[in-house]
Parts: C-alpha cells; structure tokens; sequence
C-alpha cells in the first residue's frame, strides 16, 4: 500500500473512531476527541506525503507513532471495563497506525536503495 493511502486511511479511521467514541458513549470524555485532532493534521499532511516530502512525511510518521503509543492506555481502560466497543475502536485505530507505519518504513527503505544504487 502505498505512504499517502496508508495515511489516509490511518487519519480517517482516527477522526472516525474518535468521534463515535465521543458520541457514541454516555460519559464522552474530551480526551475521545484527541484521536480526531491528529487524524486531521495527518489528512492536511497527506498531500505532502503524496508528493514525497521527507520533512512532511516524517512528521507524519512521528504523529502516527506517537498516537499508537498514546492509544495503549485507552485500550488498557477498555479492557478493565469490558467496553467491547471501545476495544474494537481502540484497536482499530492501532491497527490502521501500524499498516501506515509499515507502508511509511518500506517507502522510506525505497526510497534509499533508489538513492544508493543511483549514486
């Protein structure tokens, strides 16, 4: 898959998950909309993953880091509550994180083989 598809669906399952989270649930929490503010800063990055800016593309790959770690918590909290919806949720956005994190790594390994074999 390719860098700005895997960022894509990464940032649109965010915003999606975080939103019915936030909705969906009878104590919504603010901290549920945390999810939909990265999800929307990877969407207005994408167009610089797409056209293969390194500097926008790392960002990208930090945030998206960062948001799967940040979402061990929420998924621990799901747990001990039994919230089968917010373990799917959770998961799902961790899910989504790690495919753009694969898809990021091999463009990234790529794009340096491209570079040293043309040198």
């Amino acid at each position: 898959m390719k860098p700005h598809i895997a960022n894509l669906l990464n940032a649109a399952t965010l915003i999606v998950m975080g939103l019915w989270g936030y909705f969906g649930s009878e104590s919504s929490s603010p901290t549920a909309l945390i999810p939909v503010v990265f999800g929307a800063v990877l969407i207005l990055m994408n167009n610089g993953v797409k056209n293969e800016n390194k500097v926008i593309a790392h960002i990208a790959v930090v945030i998206t880091l960062l948001m799967i770690i940040a979402l061990i918590m929420p998924l621990r909290g799901s747990i001990a509550r039994g919230n089968t919806e917010g373990i799917i949720r959770t998961i799902l956005m961790m899910a989504t994180g790690v495919i753009a994190m694969i898809s990021f790594i091999g463009s990234f390994r790529a794009a340096r083989k491209a570079r040293e074999s043309g040198e």
